[in-house]
C-alpha cells in the first residue's frame, strides 16, 4: 500500500510539472503532454507513455513524465505477477533518471521475484551508492547476502546498518544469526525455497489497471 501511494503521489508530481510547462516551449510537445496526462488519468499507460516518449524526443525536459508513466506501468505489472515486464519498464526509467535510488529499489523487487538474486545485488549496490545513508538498502542487501549463503558480507551490511541506527532490532537479530552462523562448522550455502520477500516494497493486492493491448 505504502508502494503503491508513494507512485501514486509522483504521478501527481509530474501532471503538475507537465501543467507549468505548456505555456511554453514546443507546442507539440506540450500537446503531446496533455494527451499523456489524459491518458494516465484513464490508466492506459501504454498510450502515456507512447505519448510521454515522443515529447521527451521534442523536449528534453518533459522526460521525467515519461519516467513516472513508465513506473506506474511497472507497479501494474508486478501487481499481475509479470515481473520481467515490470523490470524492463524500470530499467527504461533508470534510462531518464540515472540518480533514482528508488527506482533501482523498485527494479531489485522485481529481480528478486524472478530469483535473479545477483542482479538484485546490483542494484541494491547502485542505491547504496546514490543514498550511502539509508539503512533499508543494507537491510535488504543482507537479506540476499544471507540467502546466498555469504554471512561475511550480510553481517558488514548489518554491521552498516547499527552504525545509522543502533537501535534496529532486525539488524540486531540478524547480527547475532550471522555471527552464530559465522562461527559454526561449515555447512553448504542455503538454496531459496522461493522469491525474498522485500520488507521495504509492499505491491498492491490487486492490480489497478491492466496496460492496453496494442493492435
Amino acid at each position: 500500500m505504502r508502494y503503491m501511494k508513494l507512485l501514486g503521489l509522483g504521478m501527481m508530481v509530474f501532471v503538475i510539472g507537465a501543467a507549468l510547462l505548456f505555456a511554453q516551449g514546443n507546442q507539440e510537445a506540450a500537446n503531446l503532454t496533455r494527451e499523456g496526462i489524459e491518458a494516465s488519468k484513464a490508466n492506459d499507460w501504454d498510450k502515456a507513455i507512447a505519448a510521454f516518449k515522443k515529447a521527451a524526443q521534442l523536449e528534453p525536459r518533459y522526460a521525467p513524465n515519461l519516467a513516472s508513466a513508465l513506473q506506474q506501468r511497472a507497479t501494474v505489472y508486478v501487481s499481475q505477477g509479470k515481473f520481467q515486464e515490470a523490470v524492463a519498464d524500470y530499467s527504461d526509467a533508470l534510462k531518464v533518471k540515472a540518480q533514482d535510488p528508488n527506482i533501482f529499489e523498485r527494479r531489485a523487487y522485481a529481480e528478486m521475484q524472478l530469483k535473479n538474486y545477483d542482479r538484485a545485488l546490483h542494484d541494491y549496490s547502485e542505491a547504496i551508492k546514490l543514498s550511502p545513508e539509508e539503512p533499508k538498502y543494507y537491510q535488504v542487501r543482507a537479506l540476499i547476502y544471507q540467502t546466498k549463503g555469504d554471512f561475511k558480507a550480510a553481517l558488514a551490511d548489518v554491521d552498516k546498518i547499527l552504525k545509522l541506527d543502533p537501535n534496529n532490532q532486525d539488524a540486531l537479530q540478524r547480527k547475532n544469526f550471522l555471527e552464530a552462523k559465522l562461527h559454526a562448522a561449515p555447512t553448504p550455502p542455503p538454496t531459496p525455497s522461493g522469491p525474498i520477500p522485500n520488507p521495504n516494497i509492499r505491491p498492491p493486492a490487486t492490480a489497478t489497471a491492466t496496460p492496453a493491448t496494442k493492435p
